[in-house]
């Protein structure tokens, strides 16, 4: 059975969750700090896989253990660019630049079966060039895309504020209802968004 537990963070940083369908195995996303780590060790779980929604530093700082534990890491092949590059805002606050080893890249509408669980892969770039969501069964893990009564920035390296309303309204478009997990903020759902969320209207 699908169990989805919720780090947040300590300090500025993002949300992980761990995915878990067998209680031993997870895959983190958005592992934003190293007590991640920790988190999934009390909760006796092992990370096998990465999933980030983007790259700002704010979202892969416990990466780096995970790297050099040989997990492997994946983010949107039009991200890879702002993950090793110098708009990621890692040198801005004084985070140190990952070079992962483990590293490798996804596109819209691939389908990838991690820890025994079946994640697709959204495209929902606005907030970065190549943000996306990752859904699985019913859930929803929108980053800096959509959250709870509100959307992401847009004035960061590579944001647009047309590109985001567009995204947002791709996943207001999904049939059905889901559990939307976002980067930053409480969980709210997809219903309660096409009714009510002031910034991007179906």
């Amino acid at each position: 059975m699908l169990s989805v537990r919720k780090i947040y963070p300590l300090g500025f940083a993002s949300n992980c969750y761990l995915v878990t369908a067998d209680g031993k195995t997870a895959v983190a996303i958005d592992p934003s700090q190293r007590r991640v780590l920790d988190k999934a060790k009390e909760a006796g779980l092992q990370i096998v896989a990465v999933l980030l929604t983007h790259g700002h530093f704010d979202h892969v700082g416990g990466c780096f253990d995970l790297d050099a534990a040989g997990v492997l890491i994946y983010c949107a092949a039009a991200e890879e660019p702002l993950v090793h590059g110098r708009d990621s805002m890692y040198r801005e606050y004084g985070a140190p630049m990952p070079t992962f080893n483990t590293f490798s890249t996804l596109k819209d509408g691939d389908k990838i079966s991690l820890a025994g669980i079946d994640f697709s892969v959204i495209s929902t770039p606005g907030h970065t060039a190549g943000s996306v969501t990752y859904q699985v069964e019913k859930y929803l893990f929108t980053g800096d895309t959509l959250f709870e009564m509100s959307v992401g920035r847009t004035d960061l390296p590579t944001g647009d504020w047309q590109t985001l309303v567009k995204s947002v309204r791709k996943l207001y478009a999904l049939a059905g209802e889901y559990t939307v997990c976002p980067g930053h903020g409480d969980d709210t759902s997809l219903q309660r968004e096409r009714d009510g969320n002031p910034y991007v209207r179906p």
